[in-house]
């Protein structure tokens, strides 16, 4: 834990006394009332996440399946692109060597034609 200004020490004590017995509780069996940092940024929410296009994963995913005629894919197929659009904007390793791989394998097959 950071160490706390004498104010901000004060308005930590002021917010745990402020909790219902129950929070306190939890707070206090969880991590600890000196661990425990009540000024913590709360992450941010999935769907207004921005991968390195400056997109959200909805609208990458919207984008994308705006290419597609309704009929052309399945829900199978939309799920796989949703799933992938929030891998890839959250920055996860798994969704990233899928992505690797799928465009080396598209080079792979463009190279036999």
């Amino acid at each position: 834990m950071r160490n706390l200004s004498p104010e901000e020490a004060e308005r930590k004590k002021f917010i745990f006394d402020s909790m219902s017995p129950r929070r306190q509780k939890h707070v206090l069996k969880k991590e600890g009332y000196e661990e425990w940092d009540p000024f913590i940024e709360p992450k941010e929410p999935i769907d207004l996440r921005t991968g390195k296009t400056k997109h959200t994963a909805i609208q990458l995913a919207r984008e994308f399946l705006a290419n597609w005629d309704a009929e052309e894919y399945s829900n199978e197929f939309g799920q796989g692109v949703w799933e992938i659009c929030v891998g890839l904007v959250s920055d996860d390793d798994r969704f990233k060597g899928m992505y690797e791989f799928s465009c080396w394998h598209r080079e792979k097959e463009s190279e036999l034609k």
